[in-house]
């Protein structure tokens, strides 16, 4: 079972992997549903969690509130990107989303582009209209994981829109749950939902 401790800082690091997390993902300012950390959290991050064989996924987020990002934004996306890659970190949870609610493609394969990251989609998924779509686009473009809680943050997890989002990714993408697991409840919905992935800031 991997369970992926979402963290907030360097000092929740060490932490989470001593009770028991196997993959992170690094944010800063989680109030806002993280962003971006600093370059010298993710190479701090980086450097005890690989000396403790523990892969590292950092939020590729420049800021709170939408997913929906003007030319500058993106710029700074694709800047960031180039430094977590630079950083030796193991990949990047990003969303960019149009107006209308769909993936923005061409902005997205632009702060991807030729950069060895494994590519994390994150709970902006979560505001997609056609999620099937979605989830053939990702998975032709090489997305490993949806990062998803089924529905909206504010209400509990959609365990039977999680199912349903399993048999469309046909084990061609993990879709990973979020939001509302905890180390009480992670087996019984990793079993609810036939999954060997959970990811929370609560999970360990």
């Amino acid at each position: 079972m991997i369970l992926e401790a979402c963290v907030g800082e360097f000092n929740q690091v060490p932490k989470a992997i001593a009770r028991g997390a196997n993959r992170l993902e690094l944010n800063a300012d989680l109030a806002q549903g993280g962003i971006t950390p600093s370059l010298g959290v993710i190479q701090a991050t980086v450097q005890y969690a690989h000396h403790h064989h523990t892969p590292v996924i950092v939020m590729l987020r420049p800021r709170g509130r939408n997913f929906i990002y003007n030319t500058t934004e993106i710029e700074i996306m694709r800047n960031d990107a180039k430094l977590i890659a630079q950083s030796g970190a193991d990949g990047v949870a990003v969303g960019i989303l149009t107006s209308g609610k769909q993936i923005n493609y061409d902005a997205l394969l632009y702060v991807l582009k030729d950069l060895p990251l494994e590519r994390v989609f994150h709970m902006a998924f979560d505001e997609i209209k056609n999620q099937e779509q979605a989830i053939n686009w990702l998975i032709k473009h090489k997305f490993q994981r949806i990062l998803t809680h089924g529905g909206p943050l504010d209400q509990p997890l959609n365990i039977k829109h999680l199912q349903e989002l399993t048999c469309i990714a046909q084990q061609q993408i993990t879709i990973l749950p979020g939001g509302g697991i905890t180390k009480n409840n992670v087996n019984d919905i990793a079993q609810l939902l036939g999954l060997k992935e959970a990811h929370g800031t609560k999970i360990v």
